[in-house]
C-alpha cells in the first residue's frame, strides 16, 4: 500500500460520485429545518459523512468484483485502477473491507447516540451495499441504488436527526433518488456490449436500448414534476421551484441519451459522470431552496 499516494487512495474511491449519497442526507436535514423539526445537527453531519464512507466502500466493493468478474476490462468505459494495473485486486479488497469496517464503526456509534431502531436501517443499508454486485448482475441494480442511496438515508437521517420518520421526506428524496439511479442507469445503457460479453445481465440489457433511453429520460425529467406538485400540495415550498435552474443540465443529458440511438453507446461515454453532476446540481438547488423557505419565515 505504500507504493500509492493519498491522492491515488482517494482517486480510487470514485469521489465525483459522492453527492450520489451525501445530498440525499443534505436535502433530508434542509427538509426537517423547514418543516420546523427541532435537528440534532451533530448526528445529522455524522450521518452525512458516514453515508459517504459507506459509499466509497460500495464503489471499491463494486469495482474489486466487476474486475473479478471480468465485467471491466481494458476496453471498458469508467474506472480504470485496476484494468490499468494501477491497483492489485487484493488492494482494492482492502480498502473496500477497511472502509466498509470504519462505516460500520461509525454508525453503531451513532446508533449508540440515537437509539437502536437505527441498526435496521444501518443493517439494510450495508446488506444493500454488499450485494450489490449480485443484484447488479441479475438486473436488480437500479433498485438497489435506490433504496441504498435514497430511501434508507432518508430515513436513517430523519432518526438521528429527530428521533423520528417522515412519510413526507421519503417523497421529497424520490425526486432526488430517480436522477441518483440515472447515474446507473446511464452506465449500464453504456456498457450493455460489453456486460453481455461479461455474461451478466442488467436492465438496460433487459430492456433493450430504445426503452433504456426513455427510462433514462423520465428519471431525469420526472423529478422537475414531482417539486412542483409537492410544492402545490404544501409538502414543500414554493422556493424549491429553484430547482428549475438545473433543467437545461437535464435537458443537455437527454439530448444525449437521445442521440445515441444512432451514433451508437460511445456517445454516451460520460453520460453517467454528466448525471452525478446534474443530482449534485438539482439537490444543491433543492437544499438552498428549502433553507431559504426556513429562514424567511
Amino acid at each position: 500500500m505504500g507504493k500509492h499516494t493519498f491522492k491515488q487512495w482517494f482517486t480510487a474511491t470514485r469521489p465525483w460520485s459522492f453527492p450520489a449519497s451525501a445530498m440525499p442526507v443534505a436535502v433530508t436535514l434542509a427538509y426537517l429545518l423547514w418543516n420546523g423539526q427541532e435537528v440534532n445537527w451533530v448526528n445529522g453531519v455524522w450521518a452525512l459523512l458516514n453515508i459517504v464512507v459507506f459509499h466509497a466502500a460500495g464503489n471499491t466493493w463494486s469495482d474489486y468484483f466487476d474486475f473479478k468478474y471480468k465485467v471491466d476490462a481494458k476496453d471498458t468505459f469508467g474506472a480504470k485502477f485496476l484494468t490499468d494495473g494501477m491497483f492489485a485486486p487484493k488492494e482494492i479488497f482492502r480498502l473496500a473491507m477497511g472502509l466498509l469496517i470504519v462505516a460500520v464503526a461509525g454508525g453503531l456509534a451513532l446508533a449508540w447516540r440515537t437509539g437502536w431502531e437505527l441498526l435496521a436501517i444501518g443493517a439494510a443499508g450495508a446488506v444493500g451495499t454488499l450485494l450489490y454486485p449480485a443484484l447488479k448482475y441479475r438486473a436488480w441494480g437500479d433498485v438497489d441504488i435506490l433504496l441504498t442511496y435514497a430511501l434508507l438515508p432518508t430515513l436513517g437521517t430523519c432518526f438521528v436527526a429527530t428521533g423520528g420518520f417522515s412519510a413526507e421526506a421519503l417523497l421529497v428524496t424520490l425526486s432526488s433518488g430517480l436522477i441518483t439511479v440515472s447515474i446507473l442507469h446511464a452506465n449500464n445503457t453504456r456498457d450493455v456490449a460489453t456486460d453481455h460479453r461479461a455474461g451478466i445481465r442488467t436492465l438496460a440489457m433487459n430492456l433493450g436500448h430504445t426503452t433504456s433511453v426513455c427510462l433514462y429520460l423520465a428519471e431525469v425529467l420526472l423529478p422537475y414534476l414531482i417539486v412542483p406538485i409537492c410544492a402545490a400540495v404544501g409538502v414543500l415550498p414554493w422556493w424549491t421551484m429553484l430547482v428549475v435552474l438545473s433543467l437545461p443540465m437535464s435537458l443537455s443529458n437527454c439530448k444525449l441519451a437521445l442521440r445515441s440511438q444512432k451514433e451508437g453507446c460511445g456517445v454516451i461515454a460520460g453520460l453517467d459522470e454528466l448525471s452525478a453532476k446534474l443530482q449534485l446540481v438539482f439537490n444543491l438547488l433543492l437544499t438552498v431552496g428549502l433553507v431559504i423557505a426556513a429562514l424567511i419565515v
